[in-house]
């Protein structure tokens, strides 16, 4: 709970937000990442190389744009013949699973990570995220942290996901809601 002295900056920034090595990875990431985003628009394996080499879990044939951001590439898992579109977020301070057939559309932002607020020192949250396989995370989308979109979901264009999405269900608008359904073909 926040008392009358307020926020604790000073407690948070003195904290130990990551366990050990995890900055050294960073690092080392940070170092690395010009390769994955200066890399020709075509060369998906190679960014599947780099991320696979930093620990992240990624199927085949997965298309993974150079300009998407990737937090920490080992909280990531893509399953096979996924998509993550041009400049999505993946702020995967908690891990971020992707299932097969999956698509991240550009400028999508996925959020694995917030804050307690209700701690004066505000220390970090790690909260999974979960995207159904056939799932679509349409442009601009918000998706929260320890969300789950369940499997063939539509999230619309610039919608702002707080809570999980059903299977098959489509969301749109702040906050999202349901807005149908999505048609099986047999």
């Amino acid at each position: 709970m926040i008392t009358s002295e307020g926020l604790r900056i000073d407690q948070n920034r003195a904290m130990n937000k990551y366990p050990g090595g995890i900055l050294f990875k960073r690092f080392l990431w940070g170092v690395v990442r010009p390769l994955f985003r200066f890399s020709p628009r075509i060369c998906f394996g190679w960014r599947r190389f780099l991320l696979r080499l930093f620990g992240a879990r990624i199927g085949q044939e997965v298309h993974i744009y150079n300009s998407a951001r990737i937090y920490m590439p080992w909280n990531l898992e893509v399953g096979d013949w996924a998509s993550i579109g041009e400049e999505a977020f993946l702020y995967n301070l908690g891990r971020i699973c992707i299932r097969e057939k999956a698509t991240v559309s550009q400028r999508a932002y996925l959020c694995a990570g917030t804050h307690d607020y209700k701690d004066p020192a505000m220390p970090l949250v790690f909260s999974p995220i979960e995207v159904g396989a056939q799932a679509w995370i349409c442009t601009d989308a918000f998706i929260g942290p320890g969300i789950s979109v369940g499997e063939g979901a539509i999230v619309g264009a610039r919608a702002v996901v707080t809570k999980n999405v059903e299977p098959w269900q489509i969301v749109a608008g702040n906050p999202a809601r349901p807005i149908g359904k999505r048609a099986l073909e047999h």
